[in-house]
């Protein structure tokens, strides 16, 4: 990440710590619970995002598929995003894990290095378990829009995301790196994704959604048939300008027809941004324990994990790439998962019988109330 995104960032990254700075500051750093009694499972938690996106439906399968064998009840919490998970992570008692867009945990990094206490107490204590996968970006559009492109954007009423969110930090970093000028005050909007569509389609007083989630993303593949009267998807072209400087931070990628067969015909050429498993660096030695217990069972299962779980856990890799500048992994679940994949390595895997207490179905649609 360059010293441009830095200053790309800083702007809303600012306004969020702003809005959290009189909360963040009557709350310490985190201190750890108690530790659990003997052979009690550890009850955890992992924010999220939405209740309608694919985060908190990974975070359900993590809690169906991997914790029951590292006795850990694992609850899959929604949130606002990524922004305020940060916040939540190191703050709020039994949090434990994390989901993290890649460019809002660089933000952080970049807005402490430039001098950001708080952005700094927030952001050096975090670690990464695992990189996950690409997340596409959309930006979603009337039927009727004359815009067909990312790059024509600039001057429409965009809805970035709600404030706290990882979408709205992306889409702020995203517009200034293609127009190399902040989203504009007037004509931008923080509503959710849902409140946003409404706004879209209804009194028409927004032109541009911008939604991130890993496909299929709950709320476009719920929709029905009649959507594809009412919005549609713009495409990225990657020879214009504006496209090739927004793939300088960001990924090419492309929405399949096939995951959206009611809004889509054909496959859509898109962007993408990273997401990471993250967790905080927890030296009270039950959580250690705990959550060395989890990335063994990670991996162990990691194959359940992809048949099982949600679609996008086939584009995840068990494995722990160099990270950048200021990034690390935790080292308690980096030795289990590198001990883990080379005992793999060297013996043929037996798939592992599942202990949970409810179905995929039931974790899936969310009926799974343990």
């Amino acid at each position: 990440m360059t010293k441009r995104l830095a200053l790309i960032s800083a702007c809303l990254l600012s306004s969020l710590l702003a809005v959290s700075a009189g909360a963040a500051a009557q709350k310490t750093p985190k201190v750890e619970a108690k530790a659990a009694e003997p052979d009690a499972k550890a009850q955890y938690k992992i924010v999220t995002a939405s209740e309608r996106g694919t985060y908190i439906v990974l975070g359900r399968d993590l809690a169906t598929w991997i914790a029951p064998d590292a006795d850990i009840e694992l609850e899959s919490v929604p949130s606002a995003g990524s922004t305020e998970n940060v916040f939540r992570l190191r703050y709020e008692p039994g949090v434990k894990l994390a989901m993290v867009q890649s460019d809002v945990y660089q933000a952080f990094l970049d807005q402490a290095a430039a001098g950001n206490k708080e952005a700094g107490r927030l952001i050096h204590p975090l670690r990464v378990v695992l990189p996950l996968y690409n997340e596409e970006i959309y930006f979603v559009v009337r039927a009727d829009s004359p815009l067909n492109y990312v790059h024509e954007i600039k001057d429409a009423r965009i809805n970035a995301g709600p404030l706290g969110s990882g979408t709205a930090l992306t889409t702020l970093t995203l517009y200034q790196a293609m127009f190399h000028a902040p989203l504009p005050k007037a004509t931008t909007t923080y509503l959710s994704n849902e409140d946003a569509l409404l706004k879209l389609t209804g009194d028409k007083s927004v032109d541009v959604v911008a939604i991130i989630a890993g496909q299929p993303a709950k709320l476009l593949a719920d929709m029905k048939p009649e959507a594809k009267d009412l919005i549609r998807l713009l495409k990225v072209d990657p020879n214009q300008p504006a496209s090739k400087e927004a793939l300088k931070t960001y990924f090419p990628a492309t929405v399949y027809a096939r995951n959206y067969p009611n809004l889509l015909n054909d496959d859509v050429p898109a962007l993408a941004v990273k997401a990471f498993l993250v967790t905080y660096d927890f030296n009270l030695q039950e959580t250690r324990k705990y959550l060395a217990r989890f990335a063994k069972s990670l991996c162990q299962n990691f194959s359940l994990l992809q048949e099982k779980g949600h679609p996008k856990w086939k584009d995840v890799e068990l494995a722990l790439p160099e990270l950048g500048a200021g990034w690390a992994y935790y080292p308690v679940t980096a030795k289990e998962i590198s001990a883990c994949r080379s005992a793999r390595k060297a013996q043929p895997y037996t798939q592992p019988q599942y202990r949970g207490s409810c179905t995929p179905q039931e974790t899936v649609l969310g009926l799974c109330t343990r």
